[in-house]
């Protein structure tokens, strides 16, 4: 069986199948609901994590992290394309999404450390798979 998931803000369809807990509770045939953050409700668990992860910078952000913590500036030299102003809002998105970690020193000149949380982490097999299959389907070809 495959359900069709989607989320109208990102404009996404997925085909969910084979997840391990399923679309559907086998018995009573109710819908899962997923709550995010924004309060939105969502029945599938991949769009879910579209939702929290999804955008054109947050997974670069996320990834570039992997690596270990970062300044702000050692993120934005990784990331040239991205302006400081979005860099900004989308590390603000994933320090309340709790998938980053903010850390301010009192010094001057003032330091601003980021660093995955363990939620964050959880992601790196998501991201190594995602570089694995970008590897080997889009730069070998």
């Amino acid at each position: 069986m495959s359900y069709i998931c989607y989320a109208k803000k990102l404009t996404i369809v997925y085909i969910c199948n084979r997840l391990p807990f399923g679309n559907l509770k086998e018995s009573s045939n109710q819908k899962v609901t997923i709550m995010i953050k924004s309060g939105k409700k969502i029945n599938c668990p991949v769009t879910a994590s579209i939702e929290l992860i999804g955008g054109k910078w947050k997974t670069i952000i996320l990834y570039s992290l992997l690596s270990g913590t970062r300044r702000f500036g050692e993120i934005a030299v990784r990331i040239p394309d991205i302006s400081r102003k979005v860099l900004t809002e989308q590390l603000k998105e994933l320090e309340s999404d709790g998938l980053i970690v903010r850390e301010q020193y009192k010094e001057i000149p003032p330091r601003v450390e980021y660093s995955l949380t363990d939620l964050g982490k959880s992601l790196s097999s998501v991201f190594r798979e995602l570089e694995i299959w970008g590897t080997e389907n889009l730069l070998t070809k």
